[in-house]
């Protein structure tokens, strides 16, 4: 499978599976299935409330710590710079390791930027003493970056944000490249949309990527894979059935054309489906990260 070099010279595999809103059951399951299928990197998050099913499933997998990259994020309730130590030390002791291969935040927290910014010298700090492998964000808007990279030393490895064909957010991917800056989709295959009144209910049924995908002898997810791939993003698909996990990673054999990309990228309507980068504040979102 192919990877990624990220900033400070780390590797990741550039496809890996997500774990967002898996209860801890299908978690494990999941994890183990994609283990099997050869994932070698899972994405998880504090506020997923299943780190520590990961953690079982890779020590169950029977394969050498150093053969699974794992991803987690600190959510914002524990920003500050104690407080994200902490989060860190929750993390890993659910997860079972030592040490984390990527470490982000969740997201900014605008209202209160000055509590991102110590979380996020937090990290340069886990960072500094090996305890983590690379560390980034996730859901920051220029803006956000801007602020970030003017107040701390370590530039973020991944920006782990939105982006499927009917929302590419190309000034964030482009702000990235040219501050070197991995953009990580979450909801690659669009899954987000699905549930989005409109013209398209899904991703999956738009003609054009349906079109594409007949052409290619392949499903509509995987063409969609294969267009983040193909542009050097880093796509985290999430599922927790076996033939989907074992199906999103079968994009290695086929290759998009030039018009095909094109065709694709022209489906950006620029509607966000998740929450508003400015609508996270502690109030509205702020959830406790209970203790390992």
């Amino acid at each position: 499978m192919n990877e990624l070099t990220l900033n400070n010279g780390v590797t990741l595999p550039a496809l890996g599976l997500g774990v967002f809103q898996s209860s801890p059951e299908d978690t494990r399951t999941a994890v183990a299935a994609a283990l099997q299928a050869g994932y070698r990197h899972i994405d998880t998050a504090a506020a997923y409330g299943n780190e520590r099913e990961v953690g079982q499933a890779i020590a169950a997998s029977g394969l050498d710590r150093s053969e699974v990259f794992v991803e987690t994020k600190v959510w914002i309730s524990d920003y500050g710079y104690e407080q994200t130590l902490h989060g860190f030390d929750k993390s890993a002791t659910k997860l079972g390791l030592e040490q984390i291969d990527l470490l982000i935040l969740h997201q900014a927290l605008p209202s209160d930027f000055e509590k991102t910014l110590a979380a996020y010298r937090a990290l340069e700090k886990l960072l500094s003493d090996g305890k983590v492998r690379a560390i980034g964000v996730s859901n920051f808007m220029v803006e956000h970056l801007e602020r970030l990279l003017a107040a701390t030393d370590v530039v973020p490895a991944v920006n782990q944000i939105e982006v499927h064909p009917y929302f590419a957010q190309r000034e964030v991917q482009d702000f990235g490249r040219q501050h070197g800056i991995l953009t990580q989709a979450w909801s690659p295959i669009g899954g987000i949309t699905f549930y989005r009144e409109g013209e398209h209910t899904s991703t999956l049924q738009d003609p054009v990527i349906v079109a594409i995908a007949q052409a290619h002898a392949k499903s509509p997810a995987q063409v969609m894979l294969r267009w983040g791939l193909q542009q050097g993003r880093s796509v985290i698909p999430k599922s927790t059935k076996a033939n989907r996990i074992a199906e999103n990673i079968d994009v290695f054999d086929f290759e998009l054309t030039g018009e095909e990309l094109a065709a694709i990228d022209a489906l950006d309507t620029g509607r966000r489906g998740g929450p508003e980068p400015e609508a996270i504040t502690l109030g509205t979102f702020g959830m406790p990260i209970p203790e390992a």
